[in-house]
């Protein structure tokens, strides 16, 4: 059965400064330490971590949300893409990175979770540190 992730991050960045980090190739790679290819374009393709994500990008308001499709290398060809809504928002100190990630297969759930922490939130605060 699919599950669904729920997160709500906050760091010290203005809202369309953490839409920028994630959005930005470039930014994206060097705050997670893992190569990414996206566009700005809804419809265009990305990938991240040298392909071991992929997806589509969906939906953006800038600065506020992003939606993609999302899928990692690893899953099988039956698992039908997952759902990742990304918002922003102000919030004290800050901004707060909300995300709900549905219909995660079951077995990767657990590894997902705990990667957005590992591979993404821990990483960008070291970044946002560096780039003061």
């Amino acid at each position: 059965m699919p599950r669904t992730i729920r997160q709500r991050v906050s760091f010290r960045a203005s809202p369309e400064a953490l839409y920028g980090l994630y959005m930005s190739s470039r930014k994206h790679s060097a705050a997670t330490g893992g190569p990414a290819v996206l566009s700005r374009k809804v419809g265009s393709r990305f990938t991240a971590w040298g392909g071991q994500l992929r997806g589509k990008t969906i939906a953006l308001v800038p600065g506020r949300m992003i939606v993609q499709t999302w899928r990692g290398s690893d899953w099988k060809k039956r698992d039908a893409d997952s759902i990742l809504i990304l918002t922003f928002e102000k919030a004290a100190g800050g901004a707060r990175v909300c995300l709900v990630h549905a219909n995660v297969p079951d077995a990767h759930a657990a590894g997902i979770t705990r990667g957005w922490h590992t591979y993404y939130w821990t990483p960008w605060r070291a970044y946002l540190r560096r780039s003061r």
